[in-house]
């Protein structure tokens, strides 16, 4: 590598430092000294096409440390990815295409949100998994339809995060050779020098953990960058870890190594002396040498052969395999469920009192004859949460077709881990595990809704119901924690038909996340229910001139159908709604709403064995939510129920106080 490998490095590195000047804001620390590995990767390694960043079988880039943003964004631009120069000038401002942090969606060729340290690590792990399953289905003899590699560049931060070896460890489990990890070792973090807190050997860690370990000793030396990257791609049977030690700040003459370099901009002053130290004689800011120019239109010039060549595969291949690339195109495409379809083939045909777990499994695996592209698993939890997708295997080092995938004991890596299987692209998506549990999963669940990542989350145990476990299985404010989350449906079903519904909805919806809240105690199937649940509210029983609505999620739904009758002999006309989802029921027609509550009608109960908050929108200022604003206990869940008065006579009590105060 000559020259013009280490101009087109300075031309990054300055890209950023101006772009992170300009805004008075970000991380010039990064840029500077991971430069070198980017670009090597970028330019000599990377299988991708800039003038079509959503082909198939690129290789995906991920960049875990996202607050190193403008490396990437100087990279996007240096390669044509469609940023302009004054996207670089308008580096973290109101709705540029380059905010503080990468944005799926938002700038074309970020392949995810990473955000917080570390889950980017997981979101290549689940990339690499997407890959290693999609090869295993669809490759054949002479056509490797899928055949790409999964890079992520990290930096201390992110090893340090406990979603990171989660997911680290689980990668060297199933041997994902198709992972390349360059780790960016500087030593430093915000606080300082990391030796205070983080002086492990890493690559040691990593070995233990299954993974090749390559150690570069000088972040700048492209060709050893160019070497070591060639030797992770050359072992295929285990993911592979490229540590490279930079400088953080590098040319930097007073920031160079020093924490101040991470998260500040080096002032006008310093980049004039790091462009004399690094011998760059451009004294205009976002200035790119001719040379590079040029150098850049050659490499993607040839990038596109990459996609060219890919295209002429597939046409051999759709000749030859016409049933397999017709169902490329439909995994691709997207699948969704058709209500004329499922009323003929019976999907609401139940006839149990089963636990919504229970009804889960049932639907679930009807699910899967509609949506063959469904793969997901649980974290260690399968024979509890119900998760398994009958007559189909294990996903395994041995077995990359097994459409079960299991993540061992790991919520946070199993979440980021679903995020990267639906950014790869052809796979839908669920994860399962214990409701309490989303307490782990929360910040992958959040960027699953800010990515419009249609990630399924199937949550079992929901409630107090869970019982003798105790409080600390117990969940109460979880519920309140998954609806305050924008753009995230959470549907807490009350018996099979409801269950179906749900999974209707989060298999047609393809731009929001969706939580299935589910019990492990048995429900009543009743007779009213089904359908309705796709409103997320609705009426399950009705008085000729209602007086009083009662309404409820999933178990206790069952609490308030019993309760109508009593109140009916007591010469009350309660109107009774099952309310499954207040995202969906929120964003029906206001005529629809009226027709389900209507203003006129101001007594209100709403039951939850849950935190109350969010219910009050629904029952106003003159209404109750009967619920559980504390933590629940250990004895078995009956007992639990009526201590806690979540029962028929507690809310039947509740509503004749409210009607004998009017």
């Amino acid at each position: 590598m000559g020259t013009i490998d280490n101009l087109a490095i300075n031309t990054i590195r300055f890209l950023a430092v101006d772009g992170i000047e300009k805004a008075k804001s970000g991380h010039p620390g990064l840029p500077l000294g991971a430069a070198p590995a980017a670009y090597t990767l970028w330019a000599h390694h990377l299988k991708h096409n800039p003038k079509n960043p959503r082909w198939q079988n690129r290789d995906r880039f991920i960049l875990s440390a996202g607050h190193g943003s403008m490396l990437l964004y100087s990279l996007l631009y240096l390669f044509g990815y469609g940023l302009a120069i004054e996207d670089l000038k308008s580096f973290r401002q109101f709705k540029s295409k380059t905010p503080g942090h990468p944005e799926y969606g938002h700038t074309s060729g970020v392949e995810i949100t990473t955000g917080p340290l570390g889950q980017g690590i997981a979101n290549a792990v689940g990339m690499a998994m997407a890959e290693s399953f999609k090869a295993t289905k669809f490759n054949r003899d002479g056509f490797n339809i899928v055949d790409n590699f999964v890079y992520t560049l990290c930096g201390d931060g992110c090893l340090m995060e406990g979603v990171a070896s989660e997911a680290a460890s689980l990668a060297g489990s199933l041997g994902l050779g198709k992972l390349i990890v360059l780790y960016d070792s500087n030593n430093i973090t915000i606080e300082g020098d990391t030796t205070t807190t983080f002086n492990e050997n890493v690559l040691e860690r990593f070995k233990a953990y299954g993974w090749q370990t390559i150690y570069v000793s000088d972040g700048n030396n492209i060709d050893e960058l160019n070497e070591a990257i060639k030797s992770g791609k050359a072992d295929l049977s285990r993911p592979t870890i490229i540590e490279i030690k930079t400088k953080i700040g590098y040319g930097s003459p007073n920031k160079q190594g020093k924490a101040s370099a991470h998260g500040e901009p080096l002032g006008a002053e310093e980049i004039i002396l790091t462009k004399k130290a690094l011998g760059w004689d451009y004294e205009e800011s976002f200035f790119v040498p001719e040379e590079v120019v040029k150098n850049m239109k050659e490499i993607i010039s040839y990038c596109e052969q990459y996609e060219k060549e890919w295209n002429d595969t597939f046409s051999t291949y759709t000749k030859t395999f016409p049933d397999l690339a017709q169902e490329w195109d439909a995994w691709h495409n997207g699948f969704s469920l058709k209500e004329k379809t499922l009323d003929i083939d019976g999907f609401w045909n139940y006839d149990q009192n089963l636990a919504t777990r229970q009804s889960n499994e049932i639907v679930l695996n009807k699910i899967k004859a509609y949506v063959p592209n469904l793969i997901g698993g649980s974290a260690d939890l399968a024979p509890s949460t119900k998760t398994i997708m009958k007559r189909f295997g294990d996903f395994s080092k041995e077995n990359y077709a097994g459409d079960n995938l299991h993540f061992g004991v790991r919520e946070h890596a199993m979440a980021a881990i679903a995020n990267g299987i639906a950014a790869y692209g052809g796979l839908t998506i669920y994860t399962a595990g214990f409701f309490v549990f989303s307490d782990y999963m929360k910040p992958a669940m959040r960027l699953s809704a800010l990515m419009k990542l249609p990630v399924i989350y199937i949550m079992t145990h929901d409630s107090i119901g869970v019982g003798e476990d105790g409080p600390t299985h117990q969940p109460v404010e979880q519920l309140a924690m998954l609806r305050s989350i924008p753009n995230f449906t959470v549907i807490r079903p009350c018996d099979t038909k409801e269950t179906a519904a749900a999974w209707i909805y989060a298999i047609n919806r393809k731009d929001t996340p969706t939580a299935l809240i589910l019990t492990r105690q048995t429900l009543p199937l009743l007779n009213e229910t089904g359908k309705g649940a796709l409103k997320g509210g609705y009426i399950v029983k009705d008085s000729e001139n209602p007086d009083i609505i009662l309404m409820a999620s999933g178990s206790e739904v069952s609490i308030i159908y019993k309760a109508y009758d009593l109140l009916k002999e007591k010469g009350y006309s309660p109107r009774i709604l099952s309310m499954p989802s207040m995202e969906i029921f929120d964003e029906q027609p206001e005529e629809y709403k009226e027709m389900i509550l209507p203003k006129a009608i101001q007594n209100r109960i709403a039951v939850e064995a849950a935190s109350s908050l969010g219910w009050h929108k629904y029952v106003g200022m003159k209404g109750q939510v009967v619920s559980i604003d504390r933590f629940g206990m250990s004895a078995p869940a009956e007992k639990i129920f009526k201590e806690y008065g979540i029962t028929v006579e507690h809310v039947c009590n509740t509503a004749l106080k409210m009607m004998d105060m009017i």
